[in-house]
């Protein structure tokens, strides 16, 4: 008698097999006169093409605007766009800034009421020091 396995199909979640990143695109934008833009200009020359190739599945544009403060613009897959301002930063901030925007998820940031968030709720509640057979106040 053959044995027949079962066939298992894991439900697609990100970071289980493969881990896709939310950021699909990082436009820089910068100024070749203005002074604010010297760390952007800096960070084009020296550090991006090393960026681009640790990030292969980020499409990164750079377009020149004249006379305004360099911005890096990310387009997420959820359609969100998020900007930042770099301006009168250095080659070290841009690139902290660049990396914030690429591991973002793309969407609204959220004020974080409980410190852990669970479908369970606690069925022992909440402890508390006071808790215990010890305690003498």
């Amino acid at each position: 008698m053959p044995l027949s396995s079962l066939r298992t199909v894991a439900k697609p979640q990100n970071g289980v097999g493969a881990f896709i990143l939310q950021c699909k695109s990082l436009t820089f934008h910068y100024c070749d006169w203005a002074g604010s833009s010297r760390g952007m200009n800096a960070f084009i020359r020296s550090s991006l093409p090393s960026f681009a190739k640790r990030n292969p599945s980020i499409e990164i544009s750079v377009s020149p605007r004249p006379n305004q403060h360099p911005v890096i613009i990310a387009n997420y897959i959820n359609g969100r766009q998020k900007a930042i301002c770099v301006r009168n930063l250095t080659n070290e901030g841009v690139r902290e800034k660049a990396e914030l925007l690429r591991d973002n998820s793309g969407e609204k940031n959220k004020r974080v009421t409980k410190p852990v968030t669970s479908l369970n709720e606690s069925v022992r509640g909440i402890w508390s020091p006071l808790h215990g057979a010890r305690v003498r106040i």
